[in-house]
């Protein structure tokens, strides 16, 4: 019990709760851009592979299915050490930002970057789905209105494609999240990094001089606490916004 109260003192202390919530910061703001960036490349990548079927326009389709194939079908880790390893950063992100290093900038950036090339390719094929699902009526009721592809895509098909898919999608952001702690083991100082570094120099917080098995619970456990919370919270507030939408009538929903 003396070491478990030992452990717990360690989260009590207003510099380690400060420096929890820092590498909080940097996973949400890793898993927002993640997200954004994904849906958008994974758009773009789903209508290429539904819709480019003119003979001039398959390579494109071949492309985007190659795309997709080779990233859903191997390991996030993988391309975060390939990523780290081989991807060029602009001189301009090589300098100290967000209170990191510029090492850690960079580590940060090439992660980031690994984790959005990953999840676009997951997303894409959410989004085919939602896609395949829009009745066919649709297309022809917008060319009969003489909307331009785009104006169909944009105005009349994605938005469905996207109502249609908001528990898939929100099962693969809540994935997302929890995928930024992959990054810890390329020393981005995410919360799982810095749950990992401050584990291994518990002895100079807990009182006891040495790491105890309890500290490990105590701040995996801190750390998984903090991943529900976000995830959790991130559930309540779709479900609460599709309850909304599904008490809106149909026609209003259409205009």
């Amino acid at each position: 019990m003396a070491t478990l109260g030992a452990s717990f003192s360690i989260i009590t202390n207003p510099k380690i709760i400060q420096y929890l919530l820092k590498g909080t910061l940097f996973t949400v703001i890793i898993s927002v851009v993640a997200v954004l960036l994904s849906i958008l490349i994974g758009s773009v990548l789903a209508l290429v592979r539904n819709y480019c079927n003119a003979p001039e326009n398959k390579i494109f389709k071949l492309l985007a299915t190659i795309y997709i194939e080779v990233f859903r079908n191997t390991p996030l880790m993988l391309w975060v050490f390939i990523g780290v390893v081989f991807l060029p950063i602009p001189k301009a992100l090589t300098h100290k930002m967000f209170g990191l290093s510029s090492v850690e900038t960079k580590l940060l950036f090439k992660a980031a970057i690994s984790l959005i090339l990953f999840t676009s390719a997951v997303i894409a094929e959410i989004i085919r789905g939602g896609l395949n699902a829009v009745p066919k009526g649709q297309f022809e009721a917008a060319q009969s209105q003489g909307f331009s592809v785009v104006q169909e895509m944009t105005y009349i098909i994605l938005p469905q494609a996207y109502r249609k898919i908001v528990p898939t999608l929100l099962s693969q952001v809540i994935s997302t999240i929890k995928d930024t702690s992959y990054l810890a083991n390329v020393a981005v100082i995410e919360l799982m990094a810095r749950t990992k570094q401050l584990l291994s120099s518990a002895n100079r917080y807990n009182g006891t001089g040495t790491i105890n098995a309890s500290d490990v619970f105590v701040l995996f456990g801190t750390a998984a606490l903090i991943y529900f919370i976000i995830n959790f919270t991130l559930s309540v507030i779709v479900r609460r916004m599709q309850k909304k939408q599904a008490k809106v009538p149909v026609r209003a929903q259409m205009m």
